[in-house]
């Protein structure tokens, strides 16, 4: 790879990451060379920034080098040095305020999806959203630090970014910091390495609004805990707005020091509580409209996004990851989107997020339901008093395991997966053309996930 070839990519990748992200993380970096077994050097301005670049970007940038260079097999930085020989440089102008030019600084990149547009609401979720907006209107600081706090994937990161994007398009002149813990203790370890200390001071305590993602990875390092308490008081004492988030509530950080815990508690915590089925249903639905901008020409069966928020209850992001790749699967084979393709394409997700609900149980309980022996149930007897219940105890089976269609016949007596198929279709329709049934099938499911 040369010189040429990188600046050759640049629009490209500008066209991926989008333009405030390749102004701020890509644009100043420069390229070193490539040796002879396939690492391409970048040169950084600093170590942090480096690292930073590697750890977001790497996988695209080593994606769009190798469409030059196919022989690249890695990434890697280096600091650039100022040259010993380089020409004095002028002394700078001062620089001319820009109209409405926004201020926020160079923190981690904020993703353009995140915005409260995009954010569903629902009742695990809708105290941390209305706390989120108020803290977004900009007014009166009314309670600092707002604490935001809950597991993987339930939309802390996404009312961080909705918060920074609000604020800088309601005040461009406000200078909002958002970042990481752990990157706001790289900046800190590397101000100590190069004697800069008063210049991450100068950063940190400056801004109208600081806000801090993951905070739990600073407990147990006790330096970097002393610093964050020394800016979170400069701030305090400022009434300049504190933002922070975690995956638990302040008391339940091990290693946090008393007095930082003691400081987080002091504004308002806000609990995101796990998802519940409606709004995982919400999110998709959601998600689907984006969808069909892209994918004008896909259709989607009915039944397919309530399986998918059935199935996958724990974590939003792999529920949204779910359905990107459906799409994505569907476009590039031609299919619809449908039960089939859903277990074909998302086998592995479906296997790691199965409940432990087995055919077995739900033999048991939907006999146990109507009141018929489990023999009658799964024997070849045709009767109505036994094929309705068979048939939503097939339904359920599909719905609730990633057991396939021939596995699911061969545990109701051995019948054939098309007699399995037409089984699951006829609830499907009665659940819409029959209360009784609909009512009988969600409360079995709701019996069985409990």
């Amino acid at each position: 790879m040369t010189k040429e070839q990188w600046g050759a990519l640049q629009e490209q990748i500008c066209n991926t990451v989008g333009d405030n992200n390749y102004k701020t993380w890509i644009k100043p970096l420069s390229f070193a060379g490539m040796n002879d077994e396939g690492v391409v050097t970048l040169h950084a301005p600093t170590s942090f920034f480096g690292s930073y670049v590697l750890q977001n970007y790497g996988d695209m940038l080593l994606a769009q080098i190798s469409t030059v260079a196919p022989t690249v097999r890695r990434i890697s930085y280096a600091v650039e040095q100022a040259s010993a020989s380089s020409e004095p440089k002028a002394p700078a102008k001062p620089a001319e305020p820009v109209a409405a030019a926004p201020k926020t600084l160079p923190g981690a990149p904020l993703d353009g999806r995140f915005t409260f547009d995009n954010f569903v609401v629902g009742k695990p979720n809708e105290l941390a959203h209305a706390a989120a907006k108020r803290v977004a209107e900009g007014g009166p600081v009314t309670f600092n630090p707002l604490f935001l706090y809950g597991g993987v994937g339930l939309g802390k990161t996404h009312l961080m970014h909705a918060i920074a994007h609000e604020l800088s398009a309601r005040n461009p002149h406000l200078s909002v910091l958002y970042l990481s813990a752990e990157q706001f203790m790289y900046r800190f370890v590397q101000s100590l390495r190069e004697r800069k200390m008063m210049d991450f001071k100068e950063m940190f305590r400056s801004v109208d609004v600081l806000m801090v993602d993951d905070v739990q990875f600073i407990a147990g390092k006790d330096s970097t805990q002393e610093e964050f308490f020394h800016t979170f008081n400069a701030l305090v004492d400022q009434n300049k707005q504190i933002i922070i988030s975690a995956d638990r509530a302040p008391d339940e950080i091990k290693d946090l020091e008393n007095r930082i815990r003691s400081r987080l508690q002091s504004g308002l915590v806000v609990d995101l509580h796990p998802t519940d089925y409606e709004l995982r249903l919400g999110i998709l639905q959601t998600k689907v409209e984006t969808y069909r901008t892209m994918y004008p020409s896909l259709s989607i069966d009915s039944g397919v996004l309530e399986f998918l928020a059935h199935r996958i209850s724990t974590n939003v992001r792999v529920l949204e990851g779910a359905l990107t790749r459906l799409f994505a699967f569907a476009s590039l084979v031609g299919k619809p989107i449908n039960m089939d393709l859903v277990q074909d394409s998302l086998s592995d997700v479906l296997r790691a997020s199965e409940r432990k609900i087995s055919i077995d149980e739900i033999q048991r309980r939907v006999a146990e339901h109507y009141n018929i022996r489990l023999s009658d149930m799964i024997g070849p007897k045709r009767v109505r008093n036994f094929a309705r219940p068979r048939q939503i105890a097939m339904y359920l089976c599909k719905q609730l395991t990633s057991r396939s269609l021939p596995e699911i016949g061969r545990r109701f007596g051995g019948r054939d997966h098309t007699t399995v198929m037409h089984g699951v279709r006829r609830i499907e329709e009665l659940r819409v053309q029959d209360g009784q049934i609909d009512e009988d099938v969600e409360m079995l499911r709701r019996a069985l996930e409990a």
